[in-house]
């Protein structure tokens, strides 16, 4: 049975970019989740340019249970998924000879960034760029897909996640995150009133949303609407809104029932649950658990899973995905959703 998975595995690797992504599509109404949650980072950004209705569908017709989209906002306040507000690699905004005049630099959280910013360009502005892939060094394959989808505001990904929810059979949750949480406020821009508003307007509740964030103050202001929150954590470093608290701070004992006091769920790099304490004194805590980012090129592999001799070959993610489930993880946060699942069908 494992080296069939492997096998399947190995030949979505040796798959051509024009031949797509292999049949791994789960079942259009597929029974509820039993076993860890399974969330499409940025949809199925392993097979598609991640934040599009592409990516996001894929993820939701191989079995995900919730999408997550990045949250950023545009020069009038509408909120739109993308993983960084500087959208030279997601986008074609390069190759836009209107919007030359609109490349500059930044400091964001501190760090200086050159570029093209979503918060200086309107909505419609916006529409008239298309996707591409973020890593095309790492997933050439998506390449094919580059210039055929929009950038997507948050509601239309709401919107999306309910129709594939009625189509699957199944209830699809949204997994927004805050990004630069502290940046935006300071421009006028503040990301939790829209995202606020956006979820009582809709009427989300706790089975259809979730929302994460690196920043605790981003997530104290957004208590008291009845959806879950979560509270990301790094490796190193700590959370920008408080330069005096460091991530390994919050993962003790005592931060982790800090946390509790506000959130739901930690989400940890995988790499901070293995030979640690993390996960049993999380859920002591009474926090539940899901790590970032699982994905199958050999780059992102403990040395124990890769296999072949390219950084972008893909190694033995079932084997990964398996240490976390025997660990005992609540969720997993990863590019390759179609992959988790299978991997906890068992």
């Amino acid at each position: 049975m494992h080296l069939r998975r492997r096998s399947l595995l190995l030949a979505a690797a040796a798959t051509p970019a024009a031949a797509t992504v292999p049949a791994l599509a789960a079942p259009a109404h597929a029974a509820p989740a039993s076993g860890p949650l399974v969330i499409g980072h940025r949809g199925a950004a392993g097979w598609r340019p991640e934040h599009t209705a592409a990516s996001y569908t894929y993820a939701v017709q191989t079995g995900a249970d919730w999408i997550e989209p990045d949250l950023v906002p545009t020069k009038d306040h509408v909120l739109v998924v993308r993983h960084e507000n500087e959208i030279s690699q997601t986008t074609d905004v390069a190759r836009h000879p209107e919007f030359a005049d609109r490349r500059t630099t930044k400091t964001v959280d501190g760090r200086s960034v050159t570029g093209w910013f979503t918060e200086d360009f309107t909505l419609a502005e916006l529409k008239t760029l298309r996707a591409v892939e973020r890593l095309p060094q790492v997933r050439n394959r998506n390449t094919v897909f580059d210039g055929r989808e929009e950038v997507m505001t948050f509601q239309e990904v709401v919107d999306l996640a309910r129709k594939l929810s009625k189509t699957h059979g199944r209830t699809i949750a949204v997994f927004p995150e805050t990004k630069h949480p502290t940046y935006f406020r300071s421009i006028g821009l503040p990301l939790e009133p829209k995202l606020a508003a956006a979820i009582r307007l809709g009427r989300l509740g706790r089975r259809e949303c979730v929302v994460q964030s690196f920043e605790p103050t981003s997530l104290k202001r957004m208590t008291g609407l009845g959806v879950p929150l979560w509270q990301a954590l790094g490796t190193t470093g700590g959370p920008y809104d408080l330069p005096t608290t460091t991530y390994r701070d919050m993962m003790t004992p005592s931060g982790l029932a800090a946390i509790a006091e506000y959130a739901d769920w930690i989400g940890p790099d995988k790499s901070s649950l293995v030979g640690t304490s993390l996960l049993a004194d999380a859920h002591a805590a009474g926090l539940r658990v899901g790590p970032y980012t699982f994905r199958a090129e050999n780059q992102f592999l403990p040395t124990e899973f890769r296999r072949g001799t390219g950084s972008t070959d893909f190694g033995d993610a079932f084997a990964e995905y398996a240490l976390y489930y025997r660990l005992g993880v609540d969720a997993v946060v990863t590019d390759f959703p179609d992959l988790a699942v299978m991997a906890r069908r068992g």
